[in-house]
């Protein structure tokens, strides 16, 4: 309540700059007041709205829908891949209700992929969001081969999730092996320094740590885990390329 009295004290003395500033001082001022935590003003400006556990599920099960159907075909390697993921992420029973739900979207001709996206854009983290490309080119490769169509698709989606056109090319990397892929993974180019290698095992160590993932689950940890390896993986394989 402190917040809008003092977001309307501001307008009324110094308009739209004092009505900002004194929304911020009032919304700590509430929750001072209410016995919250000690709330930054950055945070002020930093709350996203959380999405539920069911919501998060069925987003991300109808994107991966999406990256099934995406070269024309239903594999059913692939819905064995997504099913033994949510029998690891939420046990058997739980697991066989999400399917019957995943069996129904399946069958849907139009999911937007946009919608889906932009609405887990506003509420996840980018941590998060990374993970998620990491699954859908999990789904791909569980036959053995992401086509050119499920590729695409998967880059359409990073888009929309606003990933880093950089940070989906690492991620992508992870599942094409190439002469280059060791520093495709790390975001570098094969000219880069000794120095600048290190610098971007550093900086890619930190941005895929399991850590940032902890609040999705175990299973979505681990995914994550996979994820960290191959970053180390990039390179130990560079270190050894270059002798280091």
């Amino acid at each position: 309540m402190v917040k809008w009295i003092a977001a309307l004290l501001g307008f009324t003395f110094f308009r739209l700059p004092g009505a900002i500033l004194g929304f911020i001082l009032g919304t700590l001022i509430d929750n001072t007041l209410s016995g919250h935590k000690k709330t930054s003003v950055k945070s002020v400006f930093d709350q996203k709205p959380k999405v539920s556990p069911g919501d998060f599920e069925l987003n991300l099960l109808s994107l991966a829908s999406i990256v099934i159907k995406a070269d024309g075909k239903v594999n059913q390697t692939e819905l064995d891949y997504v099913r033994q993921y949510f029998v690891n992420s939420y046990g058997k029973d739980h697991a066989n209700a999400i399917f019957k739900t995943f069996n129904e979207i399946i069958k849907k001709r139009e999911i937007s992929s946009h919608r889906i996206c932009l609405y887990l854009t506003q509420r996840t983290r980018y941590a998060s969001r990374l993970q998620i490309l990491h699954f859908l080119f999990g789904i791909a490769k569980a036959d053995g081969l992401v086509s050119e169509a499920e590729a695409s698709e998967i880059e359409k989606m990073a888009g929309f999730l606003r990933v880093n056109h950089s940070d989906f090319k690492s991620i992508k990397a992870m599942f094409f092996q190439t002469a280059d892929t060791a520093y495709k993974i790390l975001e570098i180019d094969k000219s880069a320094s000794n120095a600048e290698v290190k610098k971007a095992f550093r900086n890619m160590a930190k941005k895929h740590h399991p850590d940032k993932v902890q609040h999705l689950g175990e299973v979505y940890a681990k995914g994550a885990e996979a994820k960290f390896r191959e970053v180390q993986k990039a390179y130990e394989q560079i270190q050894k390329e270059r002798g280091l």
